[in-house]
């Protein structure tokens, strides 16, 4: 997946002294959940309630070498990047083993949100509400030439009072500079955009040029999941719905909605990438049309209106991988342990 990617040596991994994790103080408490590369729990560090995330090292020399260069990537992406819809980054580590901690956003993945709505659906202008905290962390990234590459409702995670999202997850990003190093192979198949497939590319380790406009599609698909709260493609495997999309220009059905989202969506997973807009324009598009719809200001906080789309200096940096998918065994564990104490039990 991340073959042709660039190897980090330990000389290359730096990371300012502000943002470097002491180990000895960080305590470690119920898992949250798991990914392929990496364990992620609720903890403490310095008396602060954060989201500790301990990345696998791997078992091949291959394996750790990749699992390395994501980590440094990351990291030094988080160091760069700051805006309210992007998780608060609080520092990393290497050794011991490989650590980046975070806020801890109590309120759950926008996966979990949806689905326990469902049947229901979202208000229009909260669905639109977040679409906007979505578009302006997509936004920022891309204004810092990052891809994000991996953009779905279990990469998004909701505030306490779940009124706000914010975008977690760089294990995936990239620097738009560094396509050409990039595998067709990344994201998740039902929210990739089509250009990362042909009948060359979806051979294992073929490379092929993309840019920024990858993420335009995926939040399409995100936006059309808000407003219907239905799994996109439903009734088809992952690979099929990429398939579908890819081959065929299947998408899903933008009938019944109003001509302006309508238009929304169908610009944003345009087959052609150079067709579909950038994120400051679908930020204006969103705004326009929740003017349009707009109840009583009271009901809709002030905070939707007003843009912050303003590339920020990096005093206090961005985003981190949290849930892939809740442990509800470990969650009810109460009490603490060393961080230390947790890596023995772990690994």
């Amino acid at each position: 997946m991340e073959s042709g990617c660039r190897i980090y040596s330990d000389d290359e991994f730096r990371l300012d002294s502000k943002w470097l994790i002491d180990p000895q103080h960080l305590f470690v408490g119920p898992k949250l959940g798991e990914g392929a590369h990496a364990k992620v729990y609720e903890g403490k560090y310095k008396n602060q309630t954060v989201a500790i995330k301990i990345v696998h090292k791997g078992e091949t020399p291959e394996d750790i070498a990749k699992i390395e260069a994501r980590f440094a990537r990351e990291v030094a992406m988080l160091s760069r990047v700051q805006h309210k819809n992007l998780v608060k980054f609080i520092g990393a580590c290497k050794e011991p083993v490989m650590v980046i901690v975070t806020e801890l956003l109590s309120g759950g993945t926008l996966r979990k949100y949806l689905v326990n709505m469902r049947p229901r659906c979202l208000e229009t202008h909260v669905a639109i509400g977040f679409a906007l905290d979505i578009a302006r962390a997509m936004e920022c990234l891309h204004s810092h030439g990052i891809i994000h590459r991996d953009l779905k409702p279990e990469n998004l995670l909701l505030t306490a009072d779940q009124k706000t999202v914010k975008l977690a997850d760089f294990g995936l990003a990239r620097e738009e500079s560094l396509t050409e190093m990039m595998t067709a192979e990344t994201g998740t198949y039902r929210w990739m955009a089509p250009e990362l497939y042909s009948t060359v590319t979806l051979r294992q380790g073929e490379k092929k040029h993309y840019n920024h406009k990858v993420d335009a599609y995926s939040f399409a698909i995100v936006l059309w999941e808000l407003l219907h709260n239905k799994l996109p493609f439903e009734g088809m495997s992952n690979l099929q719905a990429a398939y579908a999309a890819a081959f065929k220009n299947v998408r899903p059905s933008a009938d019944n909605l109003p001509e302006e989202l309508a238009i929304i969506l169908t610009s944003c997973w345009k087959e052609d990438p150079n067709d579909r807009p950038n994120f400051s324009q679908i930020i204006q598009m969103l705004l326009n049309y929740l003017y349009t719809i707009a109840p009583p200001e009271s009901a809709i906080p002030s905070r939707i209106f007003t843009s912050e789309n303003r590339v920020l200096a990096p005093e206090s940096p961005g985003t981190s991988s949290l849930m892939a998918r809740c442990d509800a065994t470990e969650e009810t564990q109460g009490k603490s342990k060393g961080f230390f104490s947790c890596f023995d039990q772990c690994y």
